[in-house]
């Protein structure tokens, strides 16, 4: 991109910013909150790039002075300064040009919602479920790195160990835009501890990240739902309290069912089982909008196919595999110890890269 045509864009962006800014000084604008919230997401979500944007705004400006002096300074030691600050820029710049593209890539208005996940076991018996409970070790980790909070919200334990589904919301700054790279199928190739002759079998757990719906996003009508009661049950079906404090809702124009036992409060139970429904619903219309975006380009975000197999996790070789842009890792208990992040980098390089080439203003 022409560094004319760059500097053009990123002044149109300061100009929006300054804009929003001068609409969030307004006291009034507080009377219409959705509004607020709204704007206040697009301040946060440009302001990074109105920051790189001066960064390289004083670079350019900087090579520009740089090249003056060694045209017109006499002085050795000055032309030699000169130089080496052009040197210098020259090596900076392109790389600061290439983050203010990525940065401009409009980004996806989800990736700041908080996340609910479903970790399921699937082919592998026992020791699916076993892998899905390493699989939510993991991300418990990793969210506690982030500093991020995990709820639960249900549970189907496994009968060796490990759930047959868990499903749990992750609350925290940016959880969505993070976490969406793992929705798809994780296999794992390990000896059971079941396995008496030491062979390595494959198992597998499936993956699904969703965006929350906040109340903003859906509107729901308590005449289309309808609220069941249960006494909250552990392994085996056994009642784990006398009250019934499990709650079931179903929507009746879309027919999905949700429910919660986590909590011994019916209240609080209720709440997280609505949050769970409202999200279901507005998912069925995002996940339309992700297979819109997989007919048009490869993308790194797996929610509309979870059936494709991402990421392969080899415990003889102590190796990790992530399908999706061939990366390999040899550490395999640090990676399951919630040491994710640099896989997730590169997924989203990936991913940002993909959508640089359908951006003909960012070519």
């Amino acid at each position: 991109m022409p560094e004319n045509s760059l500097l053009t864009k990123l002044e149109g962006v300061r100009r929006k910013f300054e804009s929003l800014e001068l609409q969030l000084s307004d006291h009034t604008l507080v009377q219409d909150m959705k509004r607020y919230v709204a704007l206040n997401k697009e301040y946060a979500g440009i302001e990074p790039i109105v920051r790189a944007g001066d960064k390289y705004r004083n670079a350019m400006r900087n090579l520009s002075s740089a090249k003056e002096l060694l045209l017109t300074e006499k002085d050795e030691e000055m032309r030699e300064f000169a130089k080496e600050e052009i040197d210098r820029l020259e090596e900076e710049i392109p790389e600061m040009e290439q983050h203010i593209k990525f940065l401009l890539i409009p980004a996806d208005p989800q990736d700041s919602k908080d996340a609910i996940m479903e970790i399921r076991a699937g082919t592998g018996g026992d020791e699916a479920s076993i892998f899905a409970g390493d699989l939510f070790r993991m991300y418990s980790k990793f969210a506690e790195k982030k500093g991020w909070k995990l709820e639960m919200t249900g549970v189907s334990e496994g009968t060796s160990g490990g759930y047959k589904e868990i499903i749990f919301k992750v609350t925290g700054t940016g959880v969505y835009g993070v976490l969406k790279y793992e929705s798809g199928v994780h296999r794992v190739q390990r000896v059971p501890q079941t396995e008496t002759q030491g062979r390595v079998h494959t198992s597998a757990a499936s993956v699904a990240v969703l965006p929350e719906a906040d109340e903003f996003d859906v509107e729901l009508n308590d005449k289309d739902i309808r609220k069941d009661t249960f006494c909250s049950s552990g392994p085996g079906g056994q009642s784990v309290n006398t009250t019934y404090s499990a709650i079931r809702l179903t929507h009746i124009p879309t027919g999905i069912v949700v429910q919660c036992q986590d909590e011994k409060s019916q209240l609080k139970n209720y709440e997280k089982a609505l949050s769970e429904l409202r999200t279901r619903i507005y998912n069925m219309e995002y996940e339309k909008y992700l297979n819109d975006i997989a007919a048009k380009r490869k993308t790194m975000v797996s929610s509309g196919d979870r059936s494709a197999k991402i990421r392969t996790y080899n415990y003889p070789q102590s190796r990790v595999t992530d399908h999706r842009i061939n990366y390999t890792m040899h550490n395999l208990p640090v990676f399951m110890d919630g040491e994710i992040q640099e896989v997730i980098d590169l997924l989203h390089i990936a991913e940002n890269t993909e959508r640089l080439k359908d951006d003909p203003s960012n070519t």
